[in-house]
């Protein structure tokens, strides 16, 4: 029996495993499943060349002569039938986010967006970067001015990202970072989102906010919006223009981008900078948490309600919410439910996607699904800059269910 090889396949067998079948309960196991299954899920052809080069290494030394040998060559083939389907599922991404941009915002969207900056739309995906740097996420046009502070704490430092060429008057996207208010920093998810959009001439701004039990909810929010308020002080000194700013995140930072979006100015949220305007143009929420601030008691009264769902407002700016239909920690019937009461109230379009086979956290390397999700974005922000004036439009009726 080579044993090595049985070692890798037995590894790549569980990590594919977890991508295909997540489990669910209880949420330590979760937790575990959505860890190993990371790398099949977003990087199944990663996994599946390194399936196929320990297969040839084996078959090279002569280690596949025994019966034990081909029951393991047997299920290195279901392992490359699994990766295949993972790989299959990831691929699914890109009609599903065209399908829910044209119920979101009109099968004829695309003409609404100006010439201009459709012609800077991405429409195929970016095969060398996916299969050759996945992890990588520079890019040699665009510069990273790293740890600006924006306010006294430890924590309230910010990354800007911006091209090379330093334009002026670029649109801001305003993004923070998950980790469930406990953890987390501005250089590790969504980076491909930011180095994409800098590469196109916006501003982007990652900035890290003040963690769990330190800091309660009233002070991740004040933090957030003291980066809106920072952006509108100093952004043109990055060669921003506040006029149009975006706000994003993941998981509880899609938690921080909904609750920015839906009170804007509300001076409650804003101590010592009551009179700084934060409102924004538009939100976009990966993966996002909508519910309430989850380490509050049950029944405990709240100065400020934390969920996104009590501040639904007919003005709110126009809103994108993507998520996995695997997402173990965040499920996807929670956006499912925001997305659809938000329709309910706003005058402003929201598109919703719901991603096959995609767990929580698709946004940390290069993958096909991923970075369908990225051009989503671009493509969505296009329209709400081409848009901005006309905005107030009530979305389609809708008469299917979301893609």
């Amino acid at each position: 029996m080579p044993t090595g090889y049985l070692m890798t396949v037995a590894l790549l067998a569980l990590y594919t495993l977890a991508a295909l079948a997540p489990p669910r309960r209880p949420r330590p196991l979760a937790m575990a499943g959505f860890l190993l299954g990371l790398l099949a899920n977003e990087l199944p052809f990663a996994a599946l060349a390194w399936l196929l080069a320990s297969t040839v290494l084996a078959y090279a030394q002569g280690d596949l002569s025994t019966p034990g040998a081909w029951a393991c060559l047997a299920l290195a083939a279901l392992v490359a039938a699994g990766l295949a389907e993972a790989a299959r599922r990831g691929l699914g991404a890109r009609p599903v986010l065209d399908a829910a941009l044209a119920a979101g915002l009109g099968a004829g969207w695309r003409s609404a967006v100006d010439p201009g900056l459709a012609a800077g739309l991405r429409r195929r995906t970016p095969w060398a970067r996916i299969l050759l740097r996945p992890v990588l996420v520079g890019r040699r046009g665009v510069e990273r001015v790293a740890d600006i502070a924006y306010g006294t704490h430890p924590r309230h430092r910010l990354d800007v990202y911006r091209h090379r060429s330093r334009p002026a008057g670029a649109p801001v996207l305003v993004y923070w970072h998950g980790g469930g208010y406990s953890m987390g920093d501005k250089n590790r998810e969504g980076r491909s989102l930011l180095y994409r959009l800098a590469s196109q001439g916006w501003v982007c701004v990652s900035a890290n906010y003040r963690l769990r039990p330190e800091a309660g909810f009233g002070d991740h929010l004040s933090d957030a919006k003291r980066v809106l308020a920072w952006v509108r002080a100093h952004g043109a000194e990055y060669g921003a223009d506040p006029a149009t700013v975006v706000v994003s995140g993941s998981s509880a930072g899609a938690h921080l981008a909904a609750l920015c979006a839906l009170t804007p100015n509300d001076p409650r949220l804003q101590p010592g900078f009551a009179d700084a305007d934060t409102s924004v143009s538009a939100a976009v929420c990966l993966y996002g948490y909508f519910g309430r601030y989850y380490t509050a008691p049950a029944n405990a009264p709240e100065p400020v309600p934390s969920s996104p769902l009590d501040h639904l407002r007919p003005d709110a700016p126009p809103l994108m919410a993507v998520h996995g239909d695997r997402d173990t920690l965040v499920p996807a019937a929670e956006a499912r439910a925001f997305t659809a009461r938000l329709r309910q109230v706003s005058r402003s379009p929201v598109v919703h996607a719901e991603l096959p086979g995609a767990q929580h956290a698709f946004d940390l390397v290069h993958s096909p699904r991923h970075e369908a999700v990225v051009d989503a974005v671009e493509a969505f922000t296009a329209w709400v800059r081409s848009t901005q004036e006309a905005v107030t439009l009530k979305a389609p009726s809708r008469d299917r269910k979301d893609q």
